[in-house]
C-alpha cells in the first residue's frame, strides 16, 4: 500500500450524548474523528472550554480538524471558524456514528440528516426559511 497516496482527514462533530448537539454555540464536547481513505481510525471525545466565538474557533482548529459537523451555528460563531479555516456543515443532526458513516460515505446531504425546517447546500448546510415561498401573490 502506497501510503503517499492515503487521503488523511479529522472532523469534528459537536457532540451531546451520542448526537449532533443541536446548538453548537453553547455546545460543549466535541467528537473528534480522524479517517483514512474513508475509514474511522482513531476517535477522541474532546472537551470545549471557550465560550467567545474566535476562542471556541482557535480551539477546534487546534483539534486538527478541516471540516466541523454541528447542528444550528449562529452567524458569528460560523464567520469565526470559517475564518479559522474550517469548513462548517450546519443544520446537521443524528447519531454521532451515522453522521461519521454518512460522511465518509458522501450521505451527508441526505434529507434525513437534516435538522427539522432545514433544507438545502451551499456553503454548509444552511436554514432557509420557507415562510411565503409557497405562498401565492395576490
Amino acid at each position: 500500500m502506497d501510503v503517499a497516496n492515503l487521503l488523511i482527514m479529522v472532523i469534528a462533530i459537536a457532540d451531546w450524548h451520542g448526537n449532533v448537539s443541536p446548538v453548537f454555540d453553547v455546545s460543549d464536547r466535541l467528537c473528534v474523528v480522524e479517517m483514512i481513505d474513508g475509514a474511522e481510525l482513531r476517535r477522541e471525545a474532546r472537551s470545549l472550554r471557550y465560550r467567545d466565538p474566535f476562542g471556541r474557533a482557535r480551539e477546534v482548529a487546534g483539534t486538527g480538524a478541516e471540516v466541523l459537523i454541528c447542528g444550528a451555528v449562529s452567524h458569528v460563531f460560523e464567520t469565526a471558524l470559517i475564518n479559522a479555516r474550517l469548513q462548517v456543515l450546519a443544520f446537521i443532526c443524528g447519531n454521532i456514528d451515522s453522521v461519521i458513516d454518512a460522511f465518509a460515505e458522501g450521505r451527508l446531504a441526505d434529507s434525513r440528516f437534516f435538522m427539522p425546517g432545514c433544507f438545502g447546500k451551499g456553503q454548509g448546510y444552511r436554514f432557509q426559511h420557507r415562510r411565503g415561498r409557497d405562498r401565492k401573490r395576490r
